[in-house]
């Protein structure tokens, strides 16, 4: 099941093709939720690295992500396609820097971020009317992920204490 509006080149463009978490973007219902579905396995094989390796690689796949969302918007003239995921990839590698290991984190996790990012309270929501282009594409879900980050962090302190 595809999305409707799908560029081609997603297949064929690699910027495309990430932009849009792999190809996970074409998928017709909640392409934003499969694409925070895409991340988990690319949060299992960082979950292991120290906190500040963790961070250094969301930093960077945040720089690359401007640009790759920049020329893939650019390119098919649409400012924030609704396929394009690479940002929630990115969001949620966020939310989950330094959570609990297991599964039940991974889901409470997953749920708080796609709330901010579906709920988009301030300041994501004047992020996400303000700026456009690749920063703009990006840094909502960035900050989204760092509220879902902080109210994570706070369940595991009274939790796990």
């Amino acid at each position: 099941m595809r999305a409707k509006n799908i560029p081609a080149s997603v297949w064929r463009n690699p910027i495309h093709f990430i932009a849009f978490g792999f190809g996970v973007g074409t998928i017709r219902i909640a392409p934003g939720t499969f694409g925070t579905l895409a991340a988990i396995p690319i949060y299992l094989l960082l979950q292991d690295l120290t906190l500040i390796f963790y961070v250094t690689c969301v930093a960077a796949l945040f720089l690359l992500g401007v640009w790759i969302c920049d020329v893939t918007s650019r390119d098919l003239g649409v400012d924030d396609h609704p396929g394009i995921v690479i940002d929630e990839i990115a969001g949620f590698l966020v939310t989950m820097t330094a959570a609990p290991a297991g599964w039940l984190w991974l889901l409470c996790g997953f749920i708080l971020f796609r709330l901010f990012d579906i709920w988009k309270p301030w300041p994501i929501r004047i992020i996400d009317k303000k700026l456009s282009g690749g920063i703009g594409i990006m840094l909502d879900d960035i900050v989204a992920g760092i509220l879902a980050l902080l109210i994570l962090q706070i369940i595991a302190l009274y939790i796990i204490e």
